[in-house]
């Protein structure tokens, strides 16, 4: 394998927080006045900044709702949410097996920085990762590459040998204006076709083919 760093995205690809962001989108429409969400689409937008969530669902763009928004979201799930996220089958195994041949690790999201760290801990895996970079942390959320760029520059790769693994076109044109290679995994909501667009080495069902795959 020619990869020496290996970064991901964290919802839908390694973890699944949907009954944490759920209840948090329940609560944040109640107290602003909108009828409750459908989960399914509130899964569809995960992995946008929240603010960008809420237009999606809403079609609301007045800057002060989308800022309410994210504090009322905040207040529900601040306390809760590495509780009731689990990590996807495959993840722990893929973690270890990398981080066991040598291989860096970093995670870049949308997902706060300290929310991540705290379901990462939680499962025990967090000191198996060498980076994390959450939406919090950056001036420019994804496809912008700043997060990514910021995670390989903190390992010291040349781009060449690193890889990029997210479940969204988001990730893949992340990794497109980043300049490093792209994976796919389709453990979320979006389907094998909407990557065509996108340069990528692979594809994979989920992270127990993704790590067949690898080779590790």
């Amino acid at each position: 394998m020619k990869y020496q760093a290996i970064l991901f995205d964290f919802d839908y690809t390694l973890g699944d927080a949907t009954a944490s962001i759920y209840e948090g989108f329940c609560y944040a429409f109640e107290k602003m006045g909108y009828p409750r969400p459908d989960r399914e689409a509130v899964r569809r937008t995960v992995g946008h900044m929240l603010e960008d969530e809420f237009t999606m669902l809403t079609g609301v763009e007045d800057p002060a709702q989308r800022a309410e928004f994210r504090r009322w979201f905040q207040e529900k799930v601040a306390d809760t949410q590495a509780e009731k996220t689990d990590l996807l089958p495959g993840a722990e195994e893929l973690l270890g097996a990398l981080h066991q041949r040598g291989v860096q690790l970093g995670i870049v999201t949308s997902k706060r920085n300290d929310t991540l760290r705290k379901i990462l801990a939680r499962h025990g895996v967090l000191d198996q990762l060498d980076f994390t970079v959450g939406g919090d942390l950056v001036g420019l959320p994804k496809p912008d590459p700043e997060g990514l760029n910021a995670g390989i520059a903190a390992l010291g790769v040349e781009k060449a040998y690193v890889l990029y693994c997210g479940d969204t076109t988001i990730d893949a044109g992340t990794a497109r204006n980043a300049g490093v290679d792209f994976a796919a995994v389709l453990n979320g909501t979006t389907p094998a076709e909407d990557f065509a667009g996108y340069p990528s080495v692979h594809i994979a069902p989920d992270l127990l083919e993704l790590k067949r795959w690898l080779g590790v």
